[in-house]
Parts: structure tokens; sequence; C-alpha cells
């Protein structure tokens, strides 16, 4: 059970990089203000449940919680690159993060479905940033 304790960990932890990563790429295309101002309060949410897979990652294991490589990093920059070339309106870039933000919805209710018996604060953090995932996607929405 422990190593399932730690490899949910680290999938919250890369998908909550990633979260960032997404957000700091888009952030270089962003003219509304408005805009920008939301992506700045997602990268923070996607920060603090970092933060606590960190704090709890060490009850876990002496190591530190995985997080995306430098492969997924390029790949996620180029391919905001290449989406927004011709296209980088707001609409189109909460489009973009409203399709990785999904993908990250997907896998969490997964793991939270497939893995029953995990540690309870564990749990919470899983369920947190799904919830926070969802709530983004909503915010995101009114972008479109």
């Amino acid at each position: 059970m422990e190593n399932q304790n730690l490899n949910i960990l680290d999938e919250v932890n890369k998908g909550a990089t990633m979260g960032m990563d997404a957000i700091s790429y888009v952030n270089e295309k962003v003219q509304d203000s408005q805009f920008r101002d939301v992506l700045n309060t997602e990268y923070n949410k996607y920060e603090k449940i970092s933060e606590r897979v960190n704090k709890l990652y060490s009850k876990f294991s002496d190591k530190e919680p995985h997080e995306t490589n430098a492969m997924n990093k390029m790949m996620t920059w180029y391919g905001i690159q290449m989406r927004t070339m011709v296209d980088d309106t707001t609409s189109k870039l909460s489009e973009l993060l409203m399709q990785g933000t999904n993908m990250g919805i997907i896998e969490g209710r997964r793991l939270l479905n497939q893995n029953q018996d995990i540690a309870p604060d564990v749990k919470s953090i899983l369920n947190d940033f799904v919830v926070m995932q969802e709530d983004s996607v909503e915010t995101l929405k009114k972008y479109l």
C-alpha cells in the first residue's frame, strides 16, 4: 500500500507541475489582463497542491516526488507553440488549457476509483486535485 500511496503522490505532483508548466507557457501569449489574473490564480492552486504533495511525500519516502521530465516539458511547450501559431486568442488558449486539464481529471478520477484503500491524507490530496481541476475547467469555459 505504501508504494501505491507514493505512486499516487507522484502522479498528482506530475499533474500539478505539468499544469504549472502549461500555464507558464500560455501566459507568455495572454493579452487579456483578466484572463492572465485567472491563470495566475490557477497556477497558485497547482503550486499549493504540489507543496502539499512534497510535505506528505516524506511520510512514505526519503526521496523527492516525481515531476514532469524535460522531454514532457519540451513537448508541452512545443505543442502550445504549434497550436497557437495561427490563433493565440484568449479562446484558443483557454481551449488548450481545458484539454490538458480534462486529461488530468480523467486520470485523477481513475486513480480515485481504482485505489479505494490508500492513506486518507493521500486520498484527500488526490480528491482536492481533481476537484480543483474540475473547478478550473468551469472557470476556463467562460473564456472560450
